[in-house]
């Protein structure tokens, strides 16, 4: 696990950020020793594709009526 302080963080984040995706554990310490750790999102399984949940949406005719307010 690797630890480092705010500021070393803000001058090479973009290495932090890289190590992180790389599965390299990274903490950064504030100056009262809490702590936050970098972690990789996990990506979708399968690309979003527009227009692929045609048909299963419906809204009633009149969900923009204002009168009804």
């Amino acid at each position: 696990m690797e630890r480092y302080s705010l500021a070393e963080a803000r001058d090479h984040l973009r290495k932090l950020i890289d190590e992180a995706q790389h599965g390299k554990t990274v903490v950064i310490l504030d100056d009262d020793n809490r702590a936050v750790q970098l972690v990789p999102v996990a990506t979708e399984a399968r690309p979003r594709r527009a227009g692929s949940a045609r048909g299963l949406i419906r809204m009633a005719p009149d969900f923009d009526d204002t009168s009804l307010a």
